[in-house]
Order: structure tokens, then sequence, then C-alpha cells
């Protein structure tokens, strides 16, 4: 007993703990904050100046955790052999504003209008895909085809000239159809920026459109094992999925490596299932970085994707074998003006049958970084990618499991850039880019393919510098990038003979920002950018059923260029720290812009009768501008909205531009104030969505009018606590609370079904 009691008091447990927890957008104190050790449960609230203090611990190591109402939680692992200070920076008043960034946190050596998507926010939302995700920020919208196959539309551009970057590096697929989703899983993501404006001119392929960055989330400075387990149902699908992560920071190696499965089945409108609509996901990530020396830093990153997708069966059916002049005949408009698409059955399936997609995307990244000092660097960067596409038809005589379309493509990618600071306020980032792309279609599906084999070229440099003079910031920026491309392409007369294209395109990219901060707490943003893009293989040799979306596309080899110049003003401030807003006003000139015209009218294959859509070339004007704010009456409660509007004309026809977005607002409410009881340290949150009808359109512009306006209602639910000093964290959402029946105009399935009725999702994360 006298030894135990000797050993006791032999331990030193009189260390304290102390600390200050500040906002990192305006350095201002955060009050009540609370900060606590893992291990002991001992803790403290932050006072009126941020200051907190956790008393008598004793010596060892163990995990201080950092929280706050309206902040993602921080845990930091330390070591106390003495009194030790720890202050933080919480990211509180930029997560008020659903990840607007104001207070001078835009991304580093940018003047762009930049929205960040938290990974609290893409784990309240683990249930949509990645251009779901998207959704509610101020500008962007999505073209689908039903819900599981969606991309993101930002600022009435899509497809090639918005430029998705998957951890930095441009995602390399098949994304030349409106039904090819990203293949991206966005439960790998930390975040995902997206950036409007002119900003991309650091990457190849750089466009007017919008970048969309899906970024990693950085591996923790702890050398202890920690992860993640998160899982979720949904009831319309009766969908499935489980995401785990599991990483560690030691001192030879830094890794993550998460995982994902998902399995969904037949979707469900307000009223009957749409069937065939299923899908199925595994996908996996490994993060790698390693030290070698002080001044050079390697990293590694490894994503696979892999899903099957089904197509809504009613979507994919013989119109008719007649027409009549051309246009869709009696039974056609039947079929499209139907309440309910063919093939519709009452009862649920997990199968999914042809027709059907079924995708696999591999990346590999190497990244070094070597620091000269801490005012210049040197990058090198290769990316290696592998993307697999097959897409299943009803085929006659038992031919259903042979794809009807199968193409593979291999993309390397090579990169040197250097970057240095002169003297304090400006600094130059130069770079010089190869591309290598070979696409390939499978002969052995007996169907002549829609894109043909070819092999692409790309080499591009690039130069911005930053100036930043106190109040002002300027951004200049450059970009030349040479592109080749070899097209076999077989013909379509009776000859079948391949033909052979050898294209050469030269695209330059200009691009100014400003930005004017008036005050601490409120500034302006102005960029002006020219840019040209060359079409795509897709808009220059594409011809036959593009099983998807159901329709007969046909390219256009005589396109040429695109000439973009884009404007945009911005605005964004807050007024106490209370009321926060942001507006943005764009206009974009396209000389010679490409698009996909429905033709309104139908042809017959041996596949079937389909409309027909075929790639045009005009000049084109789209404007509009994006507004949202919120106000903070407390921590506790706040409200906000958004509202986008946008108008597209074709100048050289003088006639409305097809898939534009219809104009949208979005209005919520948040309240954090449970104090006690079931509902302690949790939110609730009420959304109501209202979309404008498309009006600006023309009758004969498409094969049916635009729908109707509709609107819909959602409501969240979250809650967090500890169970045996693990986080764990709840949700609930009920998406379209009234079980509303819509149809959105930019999903090419409005032409058959109705968009998805009432869905309730729960789930469950648990941190350890």
């Amino acid at each position: 007993m006298l030894f135990v009691q000797h050993s006791f008091f032999a331990q030193n447990c009189e260390h304290t703990v102390s600390g200050f927890i500040t906002d990192v957008a305006n350095k201002t104190p955060i009050i009540g904050a609370s900060v606590f050790i893992k291990e002991t449960g001992k803790g403290a609230i932050s006072n009126t100046k941020g200051y907190y203090q956790i008393s008598n611990v004793c010596s060892g190591t163990y995990h201080l955790v950092i929280s706050h109402m309206g902040c993602e939680d921080k845990e930091k692992s330390i070591l106390i052999d003495n009194n030790l200070k720890v202050d933080v920076e919480m990211a509180h008043l930029v997560n008020m504003l659903d990840g607007i960034h104001l207070l001078n946190k835009h991304p580093k050596k940018s003047t762009q209008n930049t929205q960040v998507v938290k990974l609290k926010t893409i784990q309240k939302n683990t249930h949509l895909n990645l251009a779901n995700q998207l959704e509610n920020l101020t500008g962007v919208s999505t073209v689908k085809n039903g819900n599981s196959i969606a991309k993101p539309v930002v600022h009435g551009l899509y497809g090639n000239r918005v430029l998705l970057l998957n951890n930095n590096v441009v995602q390399s697929g098949q994304q030349w159809g409106n039904d090819h989703a990203p293949e991206i899983d966005p439960l790998m993501a930390g975040s995902i920026q997206v950036t409007k404006g002119v900003g991309a001119l650091e990457y190849q392929g750089s466009s007017l459109g919008a970048v969309i960055n899906v970024l990693p989330k950085e591996i923790q400075q702890d050398p202890h094992l920690h992860g993640n387990a998160l899982y979720f149902t949904e009831t319309n699908g009766n969908g499935h999925s489980i995401n785990l992560g599991l990483e560690q920071n030691n001192a030879f190696l830094a890794w993550r490596v998460t995982g994902t499965l998902k399995k969904y089945g037949d979707r469900k409108t307000s009223d009957y299932y749409l069937n065939n609509t299923g899908f199925t996901e595994a996908n996996l990530a490994v993060q790698i970085e390693k030290d070698f020396l002080k001044k050079w830093k390697s990293k590694w990153f490894l994503s696979t994707f892999n899903s099957t997708l089904g197509v809504l069966r009613g979507s994919h059916v013989t119109l008719s074998t007649q027409e009549e002049n051309g246009e869709p005949s009696e039974y056609a408009q039947l079929v499209l003006q139907a309440d309910k698409p063919q093939y519709t059955e009452s009862n649920f399936f997990y199968a999914i049958d042809a027709p059907k997609q079924e995708v696999h995307h591999h990346l590999l990244k190497w990244e070094n970084e070597y620091k000269i000092n801490e005012q210049e660097s040197y990058q090198f960067t290769y990316a290696g990618q592998i993307d697999q596409r097959e897409e299943y038809d009803v085929r006659r005589s038992g031919r259903s499991e042979l794809p009807a379309l199968s193409l593979m493509q291999q993309t390397h990618f090579m990169e040197v850039k250097h970057q240095k600071m002169y003297a304090s306020h400006w600094e130059i980032k130069k770079g010089i880019q190869y591309t290598f792309t070979d696409n390939t279609n499978n002969p052995e599906t007996g169907i002549l393919p829609l894109i043909p084999d070819y092999l692409s070229h790309q080499i591009g440099t690039f130069a911005l510098l930053d100036l930043d003079l106190n109040a002002w910031k300027f951004e200049f920026g450059g970009r030349y990038n040479y592109s080749y491309q070899n097209v076999a392409y077989i013909n379509r007369d009776a000859t079948r003979t391949i033909e052979k294209y050898n294209n050469n395109f030269h695209n330059y990219s200009l691009a100014i920002g400003v930005d004017y901060h008036a005050t601490e707490d409120l500034f302006w943003s102005l960029n002006v950018g020219l840019t040209t893009r060359n079409p795509e293989v897709n808009e220059l040799y594409s011809y036959g059923l593009h099983q998807g979306v159901s329709g007969f596309e046909i390219g256009k080899p005589t396109l040429g260029k695109e000439t973009g110049i884009k404007t945009t003003l911005g605005l964004e401030g807050n007024v106490d720290f209370k009321w926060f807003f942001e507006g943005l006003v764009y206009a974009n000139y396209i000389a010679d812009y490409i698009y996909l015209q429905p033709e309104n009218e139908f042809t017959t294959t041996i596949r079937g009768t389909f409309p027909v859509f075929k790639y045009q070339q005009n000049n084109a004007r789209i404007v509009g501008f994006d507004l949202g704010t919120n106000y903070l009456f407390s921590d506790a409660f706040k409200v906000g909205g958004k509202f986008s509007y946008i108008k597209g004309d074709n100048l050289s026809e003088n006639v409305p531009l097809v898939y534009m977005p219809a104009n949208n607002a979005l209005f919520s409410t948040e309240f954090k104030g449970f104090k006690e009881g079931f509902l302690k340290n949790s939110a609730i949150e009420l959304q109501y969505k209202y979309v404008f009808e498309q009006d600006h359109l023309l009758t004969h512009q498409d094969i049916l009018s635009p729908p109707d306006a509709y609107q819909l209602v959602a409501i969240n639910l979250t809650s967090e606590f500890y169970i045996a000093k693990n986080k764990v964290k709840t949700y609930a959402k009920l998406n379209n609370a009234f079980n509303t029946k819509y149809r959105d105009y930019l999903n090419r399935l409005r032409y058959f079904s109705d968009d998805l009725g009432r869905s309730l999702i729960v789930g469950i994360k648990v941190n350890f």
C-alpha cells in the first residue's frame, strides 16, 4: 500500500493546457468553444477573450478536441511533459455561410468568386453523387439523365467547358455525353471547390465555364491510427452505402485509405417505380505522403471508381416503325406525353438489366515538391488515368449482354511548375504541361462506334502574376495550348471505308482579375477573360445512337473553334458579422458557340425509332447574376436565401439557346440552440426550393415543351455526441417532403418520366 501510494504521488499531474480559440477569418475570439481531453474527459469552455485553461493534467500523450456550434470539430495530438499552450483557429464565420468564402479567405493566388462544399456538408448529403452535391450553390445546376447520372452546369456551361479536377489533376474520361457522370466519389473528398469565372489558366483544357476541384482531406499531424465509419440508408431506391477511412501520420510515412460501397434499386416518382434505375458502386482511394529531405516532399494518390448504372427501360423504346414526313408519329407523341413511361411495373427490383452502363476509372498521381527556400519552389507531377466504359442496349437474339458501345481511354499527364515570391507583394507561377490520350473502341460490339478511335497530344504552357498592394490585389494570366488529333472515322455510306483526319489547333487564353477591399468587411472583384476552345471529337464526328439518353446524335466535321469573352463583377461582405451577402453579375459572349440542337425529328434504326440531335455552331450570349445571403440572429439560429438568374440567346438566329438552366431560388432556416434533452447538440434545417419554368424557349426548339415550375421542401436533422470517447454523428433527411410530382428541364428523362418522389435518408458516422 505504501509503494502504490508512493508511485501515485510520484506522477506529475499538475500541468496545464491553455490557449486561445479564434476565428480564422478575422482573428476575433470565439466564445463558448468546448475544449476537452478525450482520454481524461477534462475540459474547459473558452471565455469572452477566447481563452481556455485545463488544469491538473498528468504527463502523457493525449488528444485535444475543440468544438463549437457552426464549426467543424478539430482534434490535435498533444504530448504533455510540462505546461502546454495550444492556440486554435476555427472556420467559424466562413462555415456559417455554407462555404461562401469571405474576409480574405479566397484560395491563394486567385481573385475569383469561389464557393466551397465543406466535408461536413458532403457527409450530410452522402447519398448524392458529385454533381448533385453542388446543386445548392448559387449559379450551379445539373444536367441529368435520371437521378444517378448527372454532371454540373455552371452559369449555363457544362461538359468540356467546365473543368473538373480530381486532386488538382484534370479528370480524363468519356465526358462527352450528357449521360456520362463524373467518375469521382465525393465521399473520398475533404472539400469541393467551385471557382466561377476565368480562374482556370493553370490547367490544360481551361475554359470560361468554371473550375470544380475535388480535393482529398489533408492527413492530420497525428502519429496514432484514426479513422471513421459511415453508413446510410435511403428509402427511395432502398439504397445502402458504407464508407470507411483509416489514416496515420508517423515519423516514417503519412497515409490514408478510404473505401465506399453503394447499392441501390429502382427509384420511385411520386406514384410509380422507375424500373431499371438502380446502381452499384465500389470505390477506393489511397493517399501517401513522405518527406525525404527538408526540401523535398513526395505525394502519391491512387483512386479507383467502379459503377454499374441502370438506364430507365421506358426511355429506351421503339417509338414507331413509321414516320410522318420526319415528324414523330401519333404513337410517338403518345409515348412522349404519357403520364407513365413504357415498361413501368408496380414492383421494386434491385436487378440491373440492359439498357445499362458499366464504368471503371483509375487514377495514379505522383507529385514531388522541391523547396529551394520559403520563397521559391519547383513542382513535378505525373498522372496516369485509365477509363473503361461499356454501354448495353436491349438487343435481339440474346445479345443484350454484348456491349453496344465499348471504349477504353488511356491518358498520361506530365507537368513542371515553378513558383517564386519576389519581395513581399508579388509572385510569379509558370509551368509547362503535356497530355497524351489514346481512345479506342472495342470492335467486337458489332455496331459502328458512336465515337471514332483517336489519338490526342496536347502541349500547354502558362504564366500567372499576382500583385498584392494592401487593399488592391491584381492577377494576370496567359496560356497557350497546342492540340493535335489523329482520328480514324468510319464513314456511313455503303463502302464503310475509314477516313483519316489530322487536326491541329492553337488555343490562347488571357485573363485579368482585380480585387479591392473597400473595408475590412466589404470587397469587390472584377474578372475579364478571353479564351478559345477547339471542338471535341464527339462534336466533330459522333454519329449514331447515344444509348444513355436515347437519342441519335450527329456531329459536324466542319466545326471551328469557339472564342469566348467573359466578364464577372462580384461583391461580398458582411454587416456586424451577422448579415452576410454575396452577389455576382456575369456576361459571356461566345463566338461560334457549339451546342447540341434537338431537331424535332425522328430516325429509324434496327434498334428502334429515336429523336435526332445535331451539333450546331452559332454566336451566343449568356448573361445572369447570382445572389446569396445569410442572417445570423445568433450562433444558434440563422436564415438564408439564394437566387440565380440566367438567360442565353442564339445571336446568329435571334432565338433562345437550348438547355439553359431555369431560374431558381432556395430559402433555408437552421436552429442549433438545443441545450438539454434528446436534441442536445442537434441542428434542424428546413429548405424550400423553387424552380421557375424555363419560358425563354420557342415551342419548335425542343421535342416537348419545357415542364412547369415546381417547388420542393426538405427537412434535415443532425446530432452529435460521444460514446466511449468516440464521436458519433447521426443525421436524417427528408427530401421532397410533400411527394411533389414534377419534371426538371435539364433532366433528359423528362421526355418519358417524372422526377423522384419523397425519400428519407438516415445515416450514422463514427470517428475513432
